[in-house]
């Protein structure tokens, strides 16, 4: 404890000025300018401007281990008995209660977090992690591994009721991560949880050194600009890679497989994959689902409630997005049926589906399902639209209406709700019919969202052409068909 009258060495973070001021040389923002700048000019950031998410951000020259927030994060090893200058301060503040924990926690794996008592610090509680080693031929391991770092404090947090967190830079120089690379993943996964999940978290300190203080102030305005002007400056510097909308890295073609299994601790990787496969099914979660077939007896008999019906379709679901994440699809992905393009008109992500590009008859058609389940899940926490192009397909193209009834049936509320708009592009008459059965008939709330597209001049009225990536074939069926129009795409034909 300070003696009485004492300076207190510990800074409280609420005293630390926040990052919603506009850098040196903007002209400050009157209320009603910035409002109508807001509204009306789209630069199209993928990170714009928002001025309640930058008032809970604060860059922090300085030692972690003296901020009094509710939890600061320590970088360690997988033994969490690392020594580097950072931990050696959280544990010289924190006294020897400290080491004797983590002795009891005994390791922590690369991307994963620890959390315990903050004991002699003012901070209440250690968020622990580890980073991962870089090495340029593993660099998307690294990268996915640095990005479960940042965005696992901060669900700990939001699930602990954290309202303060406060950051060191969790890539140590030893460890290899070249600084302004590990930057833009820890500015681009905390801007988006905190647009995405934030709520309840009040400020999140970025406590950087002197050698980090000038790359965070170099990349902080591209992912929390302080105005709309700084927002457009931001943008041609904004790297083409920043993740899905949850700053993760996406790689589609790679194995993705079960790395959380509550209640299970492994000390050692060699058998990572057996054990991934024996466990799915055994752990806590799984043994909670109850009768399956009873709660379906009780849905058809009408005698089980909307949310135990809610609570038992969520279940079904995660039990889906489980198998996508652990199944190898690169196969489905090879296909490029369905990814991610640009924005519509109203910054609305678009998703494409290639018709042509599906053989029903030579996939697996549940694989296909999970691959939409794995590529969506996180496009359809947002709002956004489909584009499917009919174009050129065959009878071996069409998926039947069971199998569109049934993944209509699978998929979570939000695809549901976030859809926006379906565009049928280059549909025919027995299309059209067969449409309007299957959204008359068997799903309820999607018809009115569907819109028959003739041309693609039609789709450019709500898509720009340089928003939306189609294949060569549709370009050349289109201006076949109803004639050239317009130079963009024209230009790309002639290449």
């Amino acid at each position: 404890m300070d003696p009485l009258g004492a300076r207190s060495q510990f800074i409280d973070v609420q005293t630390l000025p926040s990052w919603d001021q506009p850098q040196q040389g903007d002209e400050p923002d009157s209320s009603k300018t910035s409002q109508q700048l807001y509204k009306d000019r789209d630069t199209g950031s993928p990170f714009p401007f928002r001025e309640h998410i930058n008032k809970k951000v604060v860059l922090f020259n300085g030692n972690v281990a003296l901020l009094n927030c509710t939890a600061i994060v320590n970088t360690s090893n997988e033994a969490l008995i690392d020594k580097n200058p950072i931990s050696d301060s959280i544990h010289l503040h924190a006294g020897p209660e400290l080491k004797e924990e983590l002795l009891k926690l005994k390791s922590c794996r690369t991307g994963e977090v620890k959390m315990t008592k903050g004991f002699n610090l003012a901070a209440r509680f250690i968020v622990h992690t580890v980073g991962p080693k870089y090495k340029a031929r593993y660099r998307t391991a690294a990268e996915s591994s640095l990005y479960s770092c940042y965005r696992n404090v901060m669900q700990l947090a939001k699930e602990q009721a954290l309202v303060s967190v406060g950051f060191c830079g969790i890539n140590l120089p030893k460890r290899g991560y070249p600084m302004e690379d590990a930057t833009h993943i820890a500015l681009r996964t905390v801007r988006r949880f905190l647009e995405n999940h934030g709520e309840t978290i009040e400020t999140v300190v970025f406590a950087v050194t002197d050698l980090e203080e000038p790359v965070y102030k170099k990349l902080l305005p591209l992912y929390f600009p302080r105005s709309v002007e700084e927002e457009h400056r931001s943008l041609p510097l904004i790297p083409a890679d920043i993740g899905n909308s949850e700053g993760e890295p996406v790689v589609p073609e790679r194995q993705i497989r079960i790395s959380e299994k509550p209640g299970f601790h492994e000390d050692s990787e060699e058998d990572d994959l057996e054990k991934d496969l024996s466990f799915v099914g055994s752990h806590a979660f799984a043994r909670m689902e109850g009768d399956v077939d009873k709660q379906r007896k009780l849905i058809l008999q009408g005698q089980m409630s909307e949310a135990a019906q809610h609570k038992q379709h969520q279940r079904n679901y995660n039990r889906w997005l489980c198998r996508a994440r652990a199944e190898d699809l690169s196969d489905i992905a090879a296909l490029k049926a369905l990814y991610q393009t640009g924005v519509d008109i109203c910054g609305r992500t678009v998703m494409v589906l290639v018709g042509r590009n599906i053989p029903v008859a030579q996939i697996d058609i549940e694989k296909a399902l999970l691959y939409f389940i794995h590529v969506m899940d996180h496009i359809a926490v947002k709002e956004y639209v489909l584009v499917y192009f009919h174009t050129l397909t065959g009878e071996h193209n069409h998926l039947d209406s069971d199998f569109l009834k049934k993944l209509y049936d699978i998929v979570d509320g939000k695809y549901k709700k976030n859809l926006q708009a379906f565009y049928f592009v280059h549909p025919t008459f027995r299309s059209k019919v067969s449409t309007w059965f299957f959204t008359t008939f068997n799903v309820s709330g999607l018809k009115d969202k569907v819109h028959h597209v003739e041309n693609l001049q039609q789709l450019f009225t709500c898509i720009l052409p340089e928003q939306i990536d189609m294949p060569r074939f549709v370009l050349e069926y289109d201006e076949r068909v109803n004639g050239p129009y317009h130079p963009y795409y024209s230009s790309l034909l002639d290449l």
